[in-house]
């Protein structure tokens, strides 16, 4: 709710309201409190279904968040129905088959089933992702806690210890994708600028720096359409995130990038940057057709049917200019940031003696 995440808002309001209905429904057993744990045991799992069933749309998107209003409505409706349906068709209802409680009834089982099967199917990485996004999957597990709870509703300490949990998740999945909203690039799944200011304050007396620009980017982007581009982008980080030497890359802006190499100097950092430089510059990217399916596995078997038949694919061929400089005591760098100017002002001398190369 806090990031604009209307899935989240949704479960945990739901979650919220309906342990607040229990808890004061309890005492001797009773129809209230029968018909509040009814009431949330289904309710709540289907507001989640629903919010995984809809786009995120965020909670300020006035227009189509107004099926939020349905949770006020429902606890309204369960509240009238806990306090003034306590007569024999009231009783009649909660003892039919498909609402008979505890355990969790019969409806809520379908609809705890069907949540969470909703959840996953969100939660899957598809397309250029190719990670659980961490808020996705506490949702799944927030379904899986709450219905465990509703499970055990009768053992008051077995219900609050999951309820208790399952908020938990919430909270801790919350923090989780604040954290990679804030320091995760999204296009190309590298650590972002602002990780890099990060780790600039721990780095040690001694480091070498490196900023790697995408050449000719601007012609990728112009002639080949800005998808081609975030591809160009995509197998440069790729490439980057696998340097050797501990080194570490960020997504600094852009096309460029910016290579940490904590405790080594230049001559023990150039080694692991030219063979990442000569990697980027053999491998052939074959562009996306517009029909080629999101999905890498689908788009691998695409390929594999598309060379058996001897399809021709436009392929196209990246290079990388690098800028290095090194950290030590006795250097004149007094800052991370000078050093970093000082690689970039490399990086411009590289790009001027031709391209595709490392200068220091």
């Amino acid at each position: 709710m806090w990031f604009n995440r209307g899935r989240a808002a949704v479960l945990a309001v739901s979650l919220l309201l309906g342990w607040a209905g229990v808890e004061l429904a309890r005492g001797p057993a009773g129809f209230s409190a029968l018909a509040a744990y009814t009431a949330m045991a289904v309710l709540v799992p289907l507001n989640a279904l629903a919010a995984f069933a809809l786009p995120e749309r965020g909670v300020r998107f006035r227009r189509d968040n107004r099926w939020m209003a349905v949770v006020p409505v429902e606890l309204v409706l369960a509240t009238w129905f806990a306090a003034a349906g306590s007569g024999r068709r009231g009783y009649a209802l909660l003892e039919h088959w498909a609402l008979r409680s505890p355990p969790t009834p019969l409806v809520g089982r379908i609809a705890f089933a069907a949540a969470f099967v909703a959840a996953v199917w969100r939660a899957w990485p598809r397309g250029a992702r190719t990670h659980v996004r961490p808020l996705d999957a506490g949702l799944a597990c927030a379904v899986v806690g709450l219905f465990l709870a509703c499970e055990w509703a009768s053992s008051p300490g077995i219900w609050a210890l999951f309820l208790s949990a399952t908020g938990l998740v919430l909270l801790l999945a919350v923090m989780q994708e604040s954290h990679r909203l804030a320091f995760r690039d999204e296009l190309t799944g590298l650590p972002s600028r602002r990780a890099l200011e990060e780790r600039l304050h721990a780095l040690g007396a001694a480091y070498a720096v490196a900023m790697v620009d995408v050449d000719h980017f601007k012609k990728f982007n112009d002639t080949h359409g800005h998808d081609v581009g975030d591809q160009v982008l995509r197998l440069v980080a790729a490439r980057l995130a696998t340097v050797g030497g501990g080194g570490r890359a960020f997504r600094y802006g852009g096309e460029e990038f910016c290579v940490l190499f904590d405790g080594l100097q230049t001559e023990d950092a150039l080694p692991h940057l030219e063979a990442i430089r000569a990697s980027i510059e053999t491998y052939r990217m074959a562009v996306r057709a517009q029909t080629r399916p999101q999905d890498a596995r689908q788009g691998a078997q695409q390929r594999a049917a598309d060379e058996a038949q001897g399809a021709a694919q436009k392929l196209l061929s990246v290079t990388v200019s690098i800028g290095l400089a090194h950290k030590v005591a006795e250097d004149g760098y007094l800052t991370p940031y000078e050093a970093i100017k000082a690689a970039d002002q490399a990086l411009y001398r590289a790009k001027s003696a031709g391209r595709n190369r490392i200068s220091e």
